[in-house]
C-alpha cells in the first residue's frame, strides 16, 4: 500500500478544506445574523425587492410550526413543477434532441429526488432529460432544496442561542439570504473555475464526431462515428457539489470528462462537497456565541472522516483476491497504480477515488468519480457506513450539522444520566421532549432503510415486468453482493444521499416508489421534529454550568460525541452488513 501518497493527497485536501472554514464560516453568520457581508451592498436591492414582490414581511418572525409550514408549502410546490415539467418535457423549450416525457414513476421519483436533496438518479442524464428540464426543473431544485436545509439549521442554532423567545426566525429570509448571498456567489466561482478546465456549457445540440480509429459493436458492426452530448452541465454541477445534491448532468456523473475532465477539476468539485457543510459548524459556533462549540463538532465529524477513509484507501489499494487468482496483476509498478482499479478513472486512481467516495457518502452529496459496485467489499463497506450513520459525519449542507447536533443533545442526556443531574446543552435543560424528537430524527432513517430493504428481497425488488410483458431480474447480481446493492440503495435514499451501488435495475415502478417515499420520509420527518425541537428550546430559560454540567466544548465530549454516534450506526446496521459485504469478504477470502 502506498501510505505516503494517501496520506499526502488526503492530509493537501484536509488542510485546504479546514483553512477555509473559519473565513466562509464568519461570512456565513455575518449574512444569517444580517450584518454587512459586502455582497449586500450590490445585491440588497434583490433581497429587498423579492421581499416585496412575495409580499413577505422580513421583520416578522414565525413559530416552528409557521416555519415548518413554510417549509413544507415551499417544497411542495418545488415538487409539484418538477414533475408537470418532466411528464411535458416533449412539449416544452430547449429540447434539441426531442426527448419525450419520463413515465409517471420516474417523473415522481425524480421530483421528489431533487426537491429533498437527495437527488438519486434512476435515469441517464444525458439521455433523458432536455436541457429545459435540467436548468428550471433540476438546477432550480439544487439551490432551493440546498436552501432549505441551510434555513432549518439556522432555525435550530437560533433555537439554542435565544432564551424565552416563541420565535425562531423567517424561512423565506433565510431562504433568500442562503440563496443569494451564499450559494449564488460560490456556484458562479466555481462554475467559472469549471469552465476554464474544460467542463461543457453549451446549448448547442449533440455533435457527431468521427474516431480516430474504427470499432465494433457487440453484434461485430463497424463504428465509425460517437456522440458527444453537449449542454449547460458547468452551472448545474456547481451547485449539485456546493449544495451536497450530487446528481449529475451525465450518466456515469463525475467520472465523465465533461463533468470532471482534470485534476484541477477534481480537486475543485471534491472540496466543494465538504466546504460549506464544514464552515457551517464554524457559523454555528459564532450564532451561539462560543466558537469551541462549532471546532468541537467539526472535530468530531473529521475524527470519524478519516479514519473511514484511510481504511477505504488501504482497501482498495490492497487489491482483489479474486482478480489476483484469475492472474490479473495488481501490484504497482512504475506508471500503473496498482490494487484494485476497477471501475476506476486511472486519471483519478485510487486516492482520489476512494476519498471521493468517502467525501460524498459522509456528506448528503451523492455524486461519483469511480463506480462504487466494483470496490471490494470492505472498500464499499465503509463508504455504505458513512451513509447509514445518518449523514451527520458533516453531512448535508444544513441539514448534516442539525442531524449531528440532535446526537449533541442524545450524548448530553446520556452524560446526564451518569452523574445523576439534568442535562443541558449550551445552556438549556434537556428535557422529554427534546429527547422525544431527537429519537425520531435518529430512528427513523434506519427504520426505512431497514425496513425498504426487506420488503424489496422477499420479492417485489428481485424482478418485474417490462412494457412487453417479459420479466426481467432487477438484480445483476445474486448472493450477498446483490443483497448489498439493495441495501445500498435504500440506505441512499432513506439518508438523502443519492449515490448508487449500480447492479440494480431501479427504473421501474417498485424501486421508483418505494425509494421516492423512502426519500420523503427520511427529508421531511426529520425536518419537522427538528424545527419542534428549536422552538421548544427557544422557549427555554438560559442555566448557568454548574460543577456537574459535562463542558460540550472539551476532548472529552468530542470523544464522547463521536462514541455516541458509531454505537447507534453500529448497533442499527451491523446485521445487515454482516449479511452483504461482510459475508462477501469473507467469501471472496476464503474462496
Amino acid at each position: 500500500m502506498n501510505t505516503a501518497n494517501a496520506w499526502i493527497q488526503l492530509s493537501l485536501y484536509l488542510l485546504v478544506l479546514l483553512a477555509l472554514v473559519k473565513p466562509l464560516g464568519t461570512y456565513m453568520a455575518r449574512v444569517y445574523n444580517g450584518e454587512p457581508c459586502g455582497l449586500n451592498r450590490f445585491l440588497g436591492w434583490f433581497e429587498r425587492g423579492f421581499y416585496r414582490l412575495a409580499g413577505v414581511n422580513p421583520q416578522q418572525e414565525m413559530t416552528w410550526k409557521a416555519y415548518a409550514f413554510a417549509v413544507l408549502l415551499l417544497n411542495s410546490i418545488g415538487l409539484l413543477f418538477v414533475y408537470v415539467v418532466l411528464r411535458m418535457q416533449d412539449r416544452l423549450p430547449l429540447n434539441p434532441q426531442s426527448f419525450p416525457a419520463l413515465s409517471p414513476h420516474l417523473a415522481f421519483n425524480t421530483a421528489v429526488s431533487f426537491a429533498t436533496n437527495t437527488n438519486w438518479q434512476s435515469y441517464g442524464g444525458e439521455a433523458t432529460l432536455s436541457n429545459f428540464s435540467q436548468m428550471v426543473a433540476l438546477g432550480v431544485q439544487n439551490f432551493l432544496s440546498a436552501a432549505t436545509g441551510m434555513a432549518v439549521l439556522i432555525a435550530l442554532v437560533r433555537g439554542l442561542a435565544r432564551r424565552s423567545a416563541d420565535t425562531i426566525g423567517n424561512f423565506w429570509v433565510d431562504l433568500v439570504r442562503s440563496t443569494l448571498y451564499i450559494l449564488l456567489p460560490l456556484s458562479l466561482v466555481l462554475g467559472f473555475a469549471l469552465v476554464s478546465q474544460g467542463v461543457v456549457q453549451s446549448f448547442r445540440p449533440y455533435q457527431q464526431v468521427s474516431l480516430l480509429q474504427a470499432l465494433k459493436d457487440a453484434d461485430g458492426k463497424p463504428v465509425t462515428q460517437q456522440t458527444l452530448p453537449l449542454g449547460p452541465a458547468a452551472s448545474q454541477i456547481a451547485i449539485k457539489q456546493l449544495g451536497t445534491n450530487g446528481g449529475g448532468f451525465f450518466n456515469v456523473n463525475s467520472a465523465h470528462p465533461f463533468e470532471n475532465p482534470t485534476p484541477l477539476s477534481n480537486f475543485l468539485e471534491l472540496l466543494s462537497i465538504l466546504l460549506i457543510p464544514a464552515a457551517l459548524c464554524y457559523t454555528f459556533g459564532v450564532l451561539v456565541g462560543d466558537r469551541r462549540q462549532g471546532w468541537a463538532v467539526l472535530a468530531a465529524m473529521t475524527l470519524i472522516f478519516v479514519p473511514v477513509t484511510m481504511g477505504t484507501i488501504a482497501a482498495e489499494q490492497a487489491g482483489n483476491p479474486a482478480l489476483s487468482r484469475l492472474g490479473a496483476d495488481q501490484e504497482a509498478t512504475a506508471g500503473q497504480p496498482g490494487g484494485n482499479m476497477e471501475g476506476k478513472e486511472t486519471r483519478f486512481g485510487i486516492v482520489n477515488s476512494a476519498l471521493w467516495a468517502c467525501a460524498t457518502t459522509a456528506a448528503s452529496n451523492g455524486s461519483v468519480n469511480a463506480m462504487h459496485d466494483s470496490f471490494t467489499p470492505l472498500g464499499g463497506l465503509l463508504p455504505l457506513w458513512l451513509i447509514q450513520l445518518g449523514e451527520v459525519v458533516f453531512g448535508g449542507v444544513g441539514s448534516g450539522l442539525y442531524g449531528m447536533l440532535m446526537f449533541a443533545i442524545v450524548a448530553v442526556f446520556i452524560a446526564g444520566l451518569m452523574v445523576g443531574r439534568t442535562p443541558e446543552y449550551l445552556g438549556k435543560k434537556v428535557e422529554a421532549f427534546e429527547m422525544k424528537m431527537a429519537s425520531l430524527i435518529i430512528l427513523i432513517p434506519p427504520l426505512v432503510v431497514l425496513i425498504g430493504t426487506a420488503v424489496a428481497v422477499v420479492g417485489p425488488g428481485l424482478s418485474y415486468k417490462s412494457d412487453s410483458g417479459e420479466v426481467k431480474t432487477q438484480l445483476n447480481n445474486p448472493g450477498s453482493h446483490g443483497f448489498s446493492e439493495v441495501l445500498y440503495a435504500f440506505s441512499s435514499a432513506g439518508n438523502n444521499n443519492g449515490s448508487a451501488f449500480a447492479g440494480l435495475t431501479a427504473n421501474e415502478p417498485f424501486y421508483d416508489t418505494a425509494l421516492g417515499l423512502a426519500m420523503l420520509i427520511a427529508r421531511y420527518w426529520l425536518i419537522i421534529p427538528t424545527l419542534a425541537v428549536a422552538g421548544s428550546l427557544a422557549r427555554k430559560k438560559y442555566s448557568p454550568p454548574g460543577s456537574g454540567t459535562l463542558p460540550t466544548h472539551s476532548p472529552l465530549f468530542v470523544v464522547f460525541l463521536v462514541a455516541t454516534v458509531l454505537l447507534v450506526g453500529a448497533l442499527s446496521f451491523v446485521p445487515s452488513l454482516a449479511l452483504g459485504p461482510i459475508v462477501e469478504q469473507l467469501q471472496m477470502v476464503a474462496r
